[in-house]
C-alpha cells in the first residue's frame, strides 16, 4: 500500500511538472497542415495585435492556439504587416500557414463596397460572388431586413424604399460562393452600426439640430453623393445644414438636390428637366418637398460621416459641379450661384 501511494504520489508530480514545463517552455497546441477545406469568413478590427489577432482566428476554429499563432507570427519577417480587414481563411490551419495565407493576396481576393454606392448595386454583386440567381440578395433584404442587426433607432421608418439603405458599410468583405446572403448583409449591417456607434452619432446628431442618428446618417449620404472630393464634404455638409435651416429664406428649407431625385429613379442623371422635377411629389424628392428625404440615398463612408459631424462654418448655401465630373464650387449668394451656373452651362 505504502508502495502504491508513494508510486501514485511520485506519478502526479510528473504530471503536473511535466504541464508546468509544457505551459513553459513546450510548443502550444497547432493544428498540422494548410486546413481542413472548410472556408471561414474572419473579420480582424482596426488596431488589433498579435494576441487579439490569435483570439479572432482560435475562436473562428482557424488556429488550435493563440500561442501557435503569435509564435508563428513573430518567426515570420512579415508577420507584423498583417492589417485589419476581412479575410477568407480554412478551419484547422497551422499557425505557420495561416499566417502565410494572411499574408497572401489570396485571402482577401474580397467584394470591395465603394463610397456611396447604392444597395440595389450591392445587392447585385452579391449575387454575382454567391453564383445565386439575381435577385436573390435584393429579395433576402426586402423580407428580412428586420433579421439583419439594424439599431433599433433604425427600426421603422416611414417612406423608407429601402430599410438597409445606408447600412451596407463601405469596405472589404470576404464573400464566396456557399456562403448565404443574409450572413453577407449581417456583416455589413453590423460594419455599419459598429461605426455609426464609434463616432457617437445618437448622442451627437440633437447638438446638430436633427431628431436622430437616422437623420445623421441620411444626412452624410447626401453629403457622399453630391461632393465630388473628400475636400468638397465638410462644406457640402455646412450646405445642407444651412439649408434646413428655419431661417433659410433662400430655397426655404428645400434641398434642391438632384441626387436624391436620381435615387428615387434609380438613375444618375446630371441634366434633368424641372418640369419633370416639379410634376414628382415622391418624399424622396427634394425639389418639392422641404427638409431630409426619408432615409439615406447610399451607403457613405467613413469621410463623409465625419463630414456630417464637421460642417464647415462659412456660410456656403449653393454649389455646382462647374465642370459636371470632379469639380465643384460653392456659393454664399444667389447672385454668386448663377455665376457658378453660367460656368456649369458653358462647360
Amino acid at each position: 500500500m505504502v508502495v502504491l501511494v508513494l508510486g501514485g504520489g511520485v506519478g502526479g508530480i510528473g504530471y503536473f511538472g511535466y504541464q508546468f514545463y509544457q505551459d513553459r517552455f513546450g510548443s502550444a497546441p497547432d493544428f498540422a497542415g494548410d486546413g481542413n477545406g472548410q472556408q471561414v469568413t474572419v473579420t480582424i478590427p482596426k488596431g488589433a495585435l498579435g494576441y487579439a489577432i490569435g483570439q479572432v482566428l482560435k475562436e473562428e476554429g482557424v488556429v488550435k492556439s493563440v500561442d501557435a499563432f503569435v509564435a508563428a507570427q513573430q518567426s515570420n519577417p512579415r508577420g507584423k504587416t498583417i492589417q485589419d480587414g476581412v479575410y477568407t481563411l480554412e478551419k484547422e490551419m497551422s499557425a505557420a500557414s495561416a499566417v502565410e495565407l494572411m499574408l497572401s493576396p489570396k485571402s482577401r481576393n474580397n467584394l470591395i463596397i465603394a463610397e456611396g454606392w447604392r444597395n440595389a448595386r450591392v445587392y447585385e454583386l452579391i449575387d454575382k460572388r454567391l453564383e445565386v440567381e439575381a435577385g436573390t440578395t435584393a429579395e433576402v433584404a426586402e423580407q428580412d431586413w428586420e433579421k439583419l442587426g439594424l439599431p433599433d433607432w433604425a427600426q421603422d421608418r416611414e417612406n423608407v424604399k429601402d430599410p438597409l439603405e445606408g447600412f451596407l458599410f463601405p469596405s472589404s468583405y470576404g464573400v464566396s460562393k456557399g456562403q448565404k446572403p443574409e450572413d453577407v448583409l449581417k456583416k455589413m449591417v453590423e460594419r455599419a452600426a459598429a461605426t455609426y456607434e464609434e463616432l457617437n452619432y445618437v448622442e451627437k446628431a440633437e447638438s446638430l439640430g436633427l431628431e436622430g442618428p437616422w437623420e445623421l446618417v441620411t444626412v452624410a449620404s447626401l453629403v457622399q453623393a453630391e461632393g465630388k472630393t473628400h475636400d468638397d464634404f465638410r462644406k457640402m455638409s455646412e450646405v445642407v445644414y444651412n439649408r434646413l435651416k428655419p431661417t433659410n429664406t433662400e430655397t426655404n428649407q428645400l434641398l434642391q438636390f438632384d441626387s436624391t431625385f436620381n435615387y428615387l429613379k434609380g438613375e444618375s442623371n446630371i441634366d434633368i428637366s424641372e418640369s419633370e422635377i416639379n410634376s414628382n411629389t415622391d418624399p424622396y424628392n427634394t425639389y418639392t418637398n422641404k427638409g431630409l428625404p426619408p432615409g439615406p440615398i447610399g451607403n457613405p463612408g467613413e469621410e463623409a460621416l465625419k463630414a456630417a459631424l464637421n460642417p464647415t462654418k462659412d456660410g456656403w448655401i449653393y454649389f455646382v459641379a462647374t465642370d459636371g465630373v470632379s469639380k465643384t464650387e460653392f456659393a454664399k449668394t444667389h447672385d454668386d450661384f448663377l455665376k457658378l451656373k453660367e460656368k456649369f452651362n458653358a462647360s
